[in-house]
């Protein structure tokens, strides 16, 4: 797996200006390896609305060290490409993940909490 900074070194090739224009959108990328320190980990945000999560976070465009703006979108795209080879959306890591029965598993809360559901039983005799 690569690493935040090399990743960074690849966004200088692309773009110029220096590491610390592209670390922090990386390493935000690749924060998600301290819930799962392995490549599962990209299940988060390696995936195009994980792209849109960077811009909304970091912005629409980063200003590099050169003055040379660029959308923040290419390099979310750099990253997931480098990792992955393309960019798949949410519903394909979905797809891959084997259903354990504990991730159905789900009590009917209505009538506990909604005090007009509770309301409405009214026992006959």
């Amino acid at each position: 797996m690569a690493h935040p900074y090399h990743h960074a070194l690849s966004s200088v090739k692309k773009w110029g200006g220096t590491v610390d224009d592209t670390l922090a959108v990386h390493a935000w990328f690749d924060a998600s390896k301290e819930i799962t320190a392995d490549f599962r980990h990209r299940a988060l945000r390696h995936h195009a609305e994980g792209i849109f999560m960077a811009e909304t976070i970091f912005g629409p465009t980063l200003t590099l060290s050169t003055g040379r703006v660029i959308p923040t979108r290419w390099v979310g795209e750099q990253h997931v490409k480098e990792d992955l080879g393309f960019i798949p959306s949410f519903a394909d890591w979905v797809k891959s993940i084997r259903p354990e029965p504990w991730m159905g598993r789900t009590e009917r809360i209505e009538a506990k909490v909604d005090p007009h559901l509770a309301s409405s039983v009214v026992e006959v005799s």
